[in-house]
């Protein structure tokens, strides 16, 4: 009975860090190749400010990437920590709305398309996100035992 119950917790703890661990290796690898498309194409088509306005999504994607990875090695460490699955949830939809949003707008550039220039207005609330992540995960650690 008490080796089940070990194995359904082992099962629970290693169940949530793996997807972020997933997540932030594959989102890590997607930065560095739109990085590389930014440094050596997209400024061919597009005018430097708005290569600068990629690169920035580019940045923080990897950043949070690694954040991503972070989560996942201190969630497994921590064990059943609600917090840090928070942490990495926000995390997630920091990159989404903050990265995603600025890769639209420089793909609206690129192409010409006129009319959702209120796309931006999504880029802080991706940064709300991040920020709320880092508190969550902050928070997440000073709980850890």
């Amino acid at each position: 009975m008490m080796n089940t119950l070990h194995l359904i917790r082992s099962s629970k703890k290693y169940s949530m860090h793996k997807p972020f661990l997933l997540s932030g290796t594959l989102l890590g690898g997607i930065a560095v190749v739109l990085g590389a498309f930014g440094a050596h194409g997209l400024k061919k088509i597009v005018p430097a400010e708005t290569v600068a306005t990629f690169q920035t999504g580019v940045q923080y994607q990897m950043y949070h990437a690694l954040a991503l990875v972070l989560t996942a090695i201190v969630f497994e460490k921590a064990g059943q920590q609600g917090l840090l699955q928070w942490a990495g949830y926000c995390f997630l939809a920091g990159i989404l709305l903050f990265s995603g949003s600025l890769y639209l707008l420089t793909m609206m550039k690129a192409t010409g398309k006129v009319g959702m220039e209120g796309i931006g207005i999504i880029t802080p609330f991706g940064g709300l996100f991040f920020i709320a992540g880092w508190l969550l995960f902050f928070i997440g650690v000073l709980k850890m035992k």
